[in-house]
């Protein structure tokens, strides 16, 4: 195979996002050859690639996963004491996957797990405006504002040191129900978002993100599908 630059390679591991990938060679994390790599170098197979002890070899084959997440469960590989995570629900050969698109502890929905880094990138960077989109149950509120709400979900919610953060669409398909679409990713950015109205979220889940659709997939569960997006 031809030699192909550095960071580009590890994206295609599925080790992580092409853009991480940059990050940690600038980083000077990222070792080519027993010396520290710099961005622009370029590798093939041949080549000797380590990241934090952990050699670095192109995939043979990419796979993708749905998973139906339950509340409760935490979107990482790390085990905790009397915590599961999504690899529980997997067989041990898809513990070389990563999550993409994590949803937090008390959320549930559909889940994306991968090898290929590629297709991290697309989904997570805001600048491909991937939709994900959500169904959020929120406590009864006398005092809610439909209009300031939906006016600051899509103009802008200044979150602090997530800075601006909004969202694409947010409406409210019945009583206490709404549906929102994000093309970004903050940590609980929806729940903070709602939090600025005075609304408490009492369920949170995910239903699609861009053309895969979590459809009538049971809670714990999952299945392998093709993924192009």
């Amino acid at each position: 195979m031809p030699k192909e630059v550095l960071q580009k390679y590890i994206a295609g591991s599925g080790f992580c996002s092409r853009r991480k990938a940059e990050e940690l060679i600038a980083g000077g994390e990222v070792v080519v050859n027993n010396e520290v790599a710099r961005l622009g170098c370029r590798v093939d197979d041949a080549d000797s690639i380590v990241i934090d002890g952990e050699k670095i070899k192109a995939i043979k084959e990419k796979i993708y996963i749905m998973l139906n997440k339950p509340v409760g469960i935490t979107c990482t590989s790390r085990s905790f004491k009397d915590e599961k995570n999504v690899f529980s629900f997997l067989p041990p050969e898809y513990d070389i996957l990563h999550v993409v698109g994590r949803l937090d502890k008390d959320s549930s929905g559909l889940v994306l797990l991968t090898n290929d880094g590629a297709l991290t990138q697309k989904i997570t960077h805001p600048s491909f405006q991937h939709e994900k989109r959500y169904i959020v149950t929120v406590q009864k509120n006398k005092e809610r504002d439909m209009t300031k709400l939906r006016k600051g979900f899509v103009e802008g919610i200044n979150l602090g040191e997530d800075g601006i953060v909004r969202a694409k669409a947010v409406e409210l398909v019945e009583d206490d129900v709404f549906e929102v679409i994000l093309t970004e990713g903050k940590k609980r950015q929806i729940r903070r978002m709602f939090g600025e109205f005075g609304e408490r979220i009492s369920d949170l889940k995910r239903v699609s993100i861009g053309d895969i659709l979590l459809g009538d997939l049971k809670e714990g569960e999952w299945k392998k599908i093709d993924c192009d997006v």
